[in-house]
């Protein structure tokens, strides 16, 4: 039965992970707009993801555990990239690839560097979310933001609880998981509750 869930669940999560970030980069490309996106709250998530990445690859978790990660990334690349491109210029997103990359090869220099970045990443990805939220809260409209993203990204946590729980127990990954899934259902519920109907053409 234990082998089924987790079967279950971290095959789930990388189906729901595989196609993730497709609404919200629809939504933008249907809109021509990234108006309702919080471009810090995008940077400080593809941060967060970049680190947990990192400490799973340092520490050689098992690989179902977070093999979502590197879909994760890409589509959070192709996601910035049409922020910048609707906001007028692809070419500022170059320093910031720079920046993650570099970062990828410096996380893993020290044990002491990848095990802080990561006690840290948990407080990046819940600024990422809050980003997000105030965003949402200033505009009062949700614009292209995808409240089907944001489910299935609680979704993707509450998995990861069970296959933690039942693989490595990391404390600190656990916690990262939980704090994720709140904001995440904090996000949806607010992305739904600015979502202004949209006007049919007469």
């Amino acid at each position: 039965m234990e082998a089924a869930l987790l079967w279950f669940c971290n095959w789930s999560t990388l189906g729901v992970c595989a196609a993730l970030k497709l609404p919200q980069i629809h939504a933008q490309l249907a809109a021509r707009s990234a108006r309702g996106l919080s471009l810090p709250s995008l940077l400080l998530e593809l941060a967060g993801f970049l680190v947990f990445l990192r400490y799973q690859c340092y520490y050689e978790n098992p690989l179902l555990t977070y093999l979502e990660y590197p879909i994760l990334i890409a589509q959070d690349v192709i996601l910035l990239l049409c922020v910048f491109h609707f906001n007028g210029n692809v070419k500022q997103a170059v320093p910031y690839l720079a920046g993650f990359v570099l970062s990828w090869f410096v996380l893993s220099l020290q044990k002491w560097i990848i095990d802080l970045a990561m006690n840290l990443c948990t407080f990046i990805s819940a600024a990422s979310k809050f980003a997000q939220l105030q965003y949402l809260w200033k505009a009062q409209d949700s614009g292209a933001v995808s409240a089907l993203t944001w489910a299935l990204s609680a979704y993707t946590c509450a998995t990861r609880i069970v296959t933690t729980l039942m693989t490595t127990n990391d404390f600190t990954i656990l916690t990262r998981f939980v704090i994720m899934l709140a904001l995440n259902i904090w996000v949806t519920a607010t992305v739904l509750r600015y979502r202004k109907p949209a006007v049919k053409a007469e």
